[in-house]
């Protein structure tokens, strides 16, 4: 992999990203919001469910309405984002979160509060979520060499999973001390302390250029093309897409069988939450020394066989010693969900042409968080059919097959992966072709 020359507006890493003071900026703000993340995802199902006494079918689609976004917008999204700045659609993003969120504590301190504005919360904050994400993953190429993107991966997923570790924790005592409504304000603090630093990020990226002929359509097609072009890249979309789409199966009904089934309380829930997160951590701390002992193809698909078997102690966890179980299982399953996470991700942003970073990022979000709001409502309907327990073991058997794609790839036997400057087709002809960054 070729890293591009230093420039004036970006600076040699020497002595790695912990030098890099404007990728410090992005990591400090980013942390601090993932800690309030945390909270509202453990606070917004349980508003729903002890606040508003939602049914199965209600949480599930409040966890459609969260990823809807990514249908509805997802793939004009990459295009519309490659006309902006990176750094403000972050900015811009993390306020419109902040000031959505902030509504939930008003409506119910003025005694208002309903589940359908809930669902438009949920909706209006994943059309943000959209647009960040697929700002912050473009973004990230351009604040540091690509030489440096696995380290760079891997510290922004550590410090995700020590949120994940600490803010369920700090949500389930927000939740019991404040109650849930209320908790949800700690995220909304947290968006505008992500905003705030990356304000401060003194690298300017250059105006993008505009084409003399815009078109949405074109451009969006651009993007497929891209990533459905690319045997490795549809291999990804394909086990990730299916992940999620099971992961929200199980997700629609995971809080309702620990909140209402089991009757634990909103600190133990948090608690058993964020005991989950340990193997995040541990993946992202191990990722790159995992990939270079095994190669970097065959690390994404053993990282997703790994994972997906775990889901299936779930749907028979008890209130006795398998909540215990249930722990360790959820640290070995996001221990190979990171794992596959950093290096996919990695690749893909070494792979792509700058110039369709936001169109690829956008296309991939359409396709593997597209099928989550999908799940949830098959998620919900099944709870109200065949009971939360079915619901969940028929998530985890699904799960349980979501790395064949990947396995039956050519990543099962590439241990380095390609990069823009090493075109797929050089490394591995069944790869498939690689996009020219302009049409």
């Amino acid at each position: 992999m070729t890293a591009p020359e230093p420039s004036p507006d970006r600076p040699a890493n020497r002595g790695g990203l912990w030098r890099h003071a404007d990728f410090r900026r992005l990591w400090v703000g980013e942390t601090v919001s993932q800690f309030g993340t945390m909270v509202s995802q453990l606070a917004l199902p349980l508003v729903a469910i002890l606040v508003l006494h939602a049914s199965t079918w209600q949480v599930g689609v409040l966890a459609a309405c969260e990823t809807a976004a990514f249908v509805a917008v997802g793939l004009p999204a990459g295009a519309w984002v490659e006309r902006m700045r990176f750094r403000w659609v972050l900015i811009v993003s993390n306020l419109v979160r902040a000031a959505l969120l902030a509504w939930v504590p008003v409506a119910q301190l003025l005694g208002v509060l309903t589940i359908e504005q809930l669902y438009v919360v949920a909706l209006a904050t994943g059309v943000s979520t959209v647009f960040f994400d697929v700002a912050y993953q473009s973004y990230l190429p351009q604040l540091i060499d690509r030489e440096l993107l696995v380290e760079g991966n891997a510290k922004l997923q550590a410090s995700e999973s020590v949120s994940q570790i600490a803010g369920p924790s700090l949500g389930g005592a927000l939740i019991q001390a404040l109650t849930a409504p209320y908790a949800v304000l700690v995220d909304a603090v947290s968006f505008l302390w992500s905003a705030a630093w990356v304000m401060r990020i003194e690298v300017r990226a250059p105006r993008p250029e505009r084409s003399p002929d815009p078109n949405l359509l074109r451009e969006i097609r651009d993007g497929l093309r891209f990533v459905l072009g690319n045997r490795i890249l549809r291999a990804i979309a394909m086990c990730t897409s299916s992940a999620n789409l099971f992961g929200s199966v199980i997700s629609a009904g995971f809080y309702v069988l620990l909140a209402r089934q089991l009757r634990l309380s909103p600190g133990v829930i948090g608690l058993l939450t964020s005991t989950a997160a340990v193997g995040g951590l541990i993946g992202a701390l191990a990722a790159g020394r995992f990939a270079a002992k095994v190669g970097q193809g065959p690390a994404i698909w053993i990282a997703s066989a790994v994972a997906g078997p775990c889901a299936l102690v779930t749907p028979f966890v008890q209130r006795d010693w398998t909540v215990g179980l249930l722990a360790v299982a959820q640290i070995a399953m996001w221990m190979g969900i990171v794992v596959y996470n950093i290096n996919q991700v990695s690749f893909r942003q070494a792979l792509c042409p700058p110039g369709l970073l936001g169109r690829m990022n956008a296309t991939m979000r359409f396709l593997v968080w597209g099928t989550m709001p999908f799940g949830a409502l098959l998620g919900g309907l099944l709870g109200s059919t065949i009971g939360v327990r079915g619901t969940l073991l028929a998530g985890a058997v699904g799960q349980s097959l979501t790395f064949l794609p990947v396995f039956l790839s050519p990543l099962r036997r590439m241990r380095e992966l390609p990069s823009h400057a090493e075109p797929a087709t050089e490394k591995d002809p069944a790869a498939g072709p690689v996009v020219p960054s302009q049409p």
